[in-house]
């Protein structure tokens, strides 16, 4: 794998956004129940109030919990260093300049995008022109 990526410009140039399959619930458990079900999480965070896992949309249903806000995830395919200063920022703006929340989560490889489901294709198509703009600017730029 390539060197990360820690410009701003070349971050935004370099983002490729995929959109994946699968739909995804953010659950908030116990520690004892963490451990049993962290095999099933896509991500994992632990907080004072308990630890946050994403699941599948099945499995969080299959298990009880709340699954009023079922979200895609967009992965960001640019490797961006931890230090790298800008990306989050200028996505996260993006999609609220188009009323769409977002939750990201950025592991050491890549960011991934959380948004509503049904907002998912309208999130993806904006950080494509993000993309597209941040290219167009480094030619004309």
């Amino acid at each position: 794998m390539s060197d990360p990526v820690r410009n701003r410009q070349a971050m935004l140039e370099g983002m490729s956004p995929v959109l994946s399959e699968g739909v995804y619930v953010f659950c908030s458990v116990r520690p004892d129940t963490a451990e049993k079900l962290l095999k099933d999480a896509v991500g994992a965070f632990k907080e004072e109030e308990g630890t946050t896992l994403v699941l599948s949309l099945e499995r969080a249903e299959a298990l009880g919990f709340d699954t009023d806000m079922p979200m895609r995830r967009i992965v960001l395919s640019v490797y961006s260093a931890l230090d790298g200063v800008g990306l989050t920022a200028s996505v996260a703006t993006a999609l609220a300049e188009e009323d769409i929340p977002c939750n990201v989560i950025a592991a050491f490889h890549h960011d991934h995008i959380f948004v509503p489901e049904k907002q998912a294709e309208k999130a993806f198509s904006v950080l494509l022109n993000v993309q597209q703009r941040a290219e167009a600017n480094a030619v004309n730029g």
